[in-house]
């Protein structure tokens, strides 16, 4: 399995990738760049980092990689070990490692990690589409630099004062003609500007609907109609949680519940953020601690050997 194809696809929602045991890809949004040597713009981009430090596993690529390649998350990370593995063997032996639309990882004389991006991938979604522009330069000679234009005048004969009128009429005529010409390359190019600006839209929201969504509850205003007293008490009793994993950000929290309700665990969520920062996800909630602690053993034994037991305050 290639793990940097998983990892390629998190670059484009996510600004910091862990692959656990390894190191983390960081992105950092640059803005529209023009290089005086090619003459090209190049549109706004993600440039990508390499931190050997970040190890710690967070839990975003094995979550990703379990639902892309539908297997179990210990599956997941057991496949990442073993793509690991195989990356310190090749820069054991002093090769380049390449990992495909990312970059290239060597090992210096100090057995430190090298990291070189690979610039020909754009993974900031909002320039999705865009590509350099070439810009042409105009140079005039010195000669013209220098030089003056200069119209002779000659005086006309009282003869012929019509070839005047005549001259007068046909600048009028060229003026009347540019001044058209401007206003309906104005209005094309004013609506070519506004298709692009459409297209990109369209764009964002179809790649925004690839992403996960986390939608706010509705405020119920009248609660004392719904909720019945005794469902709240018993609610109240549940302190005590199995926790799946514990995440930073909603979007990662929301990414693995909605993987343990696919697997049976309805009652699944994340809890409100810790002291710590963090959003504990649980796979269900009991009232005494030997409820869960039964529980717990059968999920490290089938399913998640690194959960625990949570309890609630």
């Amino acid at each position: 399995m290639m793990i940097e194809k998983h990892i390629s696809a998190l670059l484009y929602r996510y600004q910091c990738v862990i692959v656990p045991g390894f190191g983390a890809f960081l992105t950092e949004t640059s803005s529209a760049r023009f290089n005086e040597l090619t003459g090209t713009f190049s549109p706004p981009k993600k440039m990508i980092s390499f931190n050997s430090q970040l190890k710690n596993n967070d839990g975003l690529l094995g979550n990703h990689i379990a639902l892309e390649e539908n297997l179990s998350y210990n599956e997941a990370l057991t496949s990442i070990k073993d793509g690991i593995s195989k990356w310190f063997e090749v820069l054991d032996q002093n090769k380049t490692l390449y990992l495909k639309n990312i970059g290239e990882i060597q090992l210096n004389e100090e057995r430190k990690l090298i990291f070189e991006p690979i610039g020909s991938t754009n993974y900031l979604t909002s320039s999705f589409g865009l590509s350099s522009i070439l810009v042409a330069n105009i140079e005039r000679s010195k000669s013209e630099k220098s030089q003056p234009v200069v119209i002779p005048i000659q005086r006309a004969k009282k003869g012929t004062n019509y070839l005047k009128y005549a001259a007068i009429l046909v600048v009028g005529l060229g003026l009347f003609s540019s001044i058209m010409n401007y206003q309906n390359n104005l209005e094309i190019n004013t609506q070519k500007s506004k298709i692009e600006k459409q297209v990109q839209q369209e764009v964002q929201n179809k790649i925004q609907q690839a992403t996960f969504f986390i939608e706010t509850p509705k405020t119920i205003n009248d609660v004392s109609k719904i909720v019945d007293e005794k469902i709240v008490n018993a609610k109240e009793e549940l302190r005590y949680h199995i926790v799946a994993g514990s995440f930073r950000t909603e979007a990662k929290a929301q990414i693995l519940v909605d993987q343990l309700k696919e697997k049976g665990y309805k009652n699944s969520k994340y809890l409100v953020k810790s002291k710590h920062g963090m959003r504990p996800v649980i796979y269900n909630s009991y009232k005494t601690k030997e409820e869960a602690q039964v529980e717990l053993k059968q999920i490290h034994n089938n399913v998640n050997k690194d959960a625990w037991v949570f309890i609630e305050e």
